[in-house]
């Protein structure tokens, strides 16, 4: 099904590739097999992604499928700017969008393409919020570990 699967901490991240693009990255539990690239595009995905457990700075260069709605990929475009470190609120984006803030939030999750498209740099008011349609449970624990691994300012404590 996956054409790479790597280990993270919290988590497996997969990756699928379709015309020579990158289609889908997905968190999967860390109880998830490891899958060792399956074609040359796949393994110049794991190479990226493990610069990037290294050195958060490490950035993607990686031909993306993006497909959405004309409201979902501006969303994408405005979380690619959000500099590596730095969060933003669902509320502070939607403004910026002239969107409501749910919007935002169903649009982070519907994204196919995390760690690239960085939708974990988007958090709520009132604490670290959702991620990938989840309020808890390994994927917010993700969230959590990829905030830290970036070091943002904000980015809240790890629990055992």
């Amino acid at each position: 099904m996956f054409d790479l699967v790597v280990a993270f901490p919290w988590m497996k991240v997969a990756v699928k590739t379709r015309d020579e693009r990158v289609s889908e990255i997905r968190y999967l539990p860390s109880s998830a097999s490891v899958v060792e690239p399956k074609n040359p595009l796949a393994a110049r995905a794991a190479r990226q992604l493990e610069r990037y457990l290294i050195d958060p700075d490490a950035g993607f260069d990686l031909p993306l499928l993006v497909e959405g709605t004309p409201f979902q990929r501006r969303l994408w475009d405005a979380l690619c700017e959000i500099p590596r470190g730095k969060t933003l609120t669902y509320g502070t984006l939607a403004k910026r969008l002239e969107a409501e803030p749910r919007a935002v939030g169903q649009a982070c999750g519907d994204n196919r393409l995390p760690i690239v498209i960085p939708c974990h740099r988007v958090v709520a008011s009132d604490g670290i919020g959702g991620f990938a349609h989840s309020t808890g449970g390994y994927l917010v624990e993700a969230k959590r570990w990829l905030l830290a691994h970036e070091r943002a300012a904000d980015a809240f404590e790890l629990e055992p």
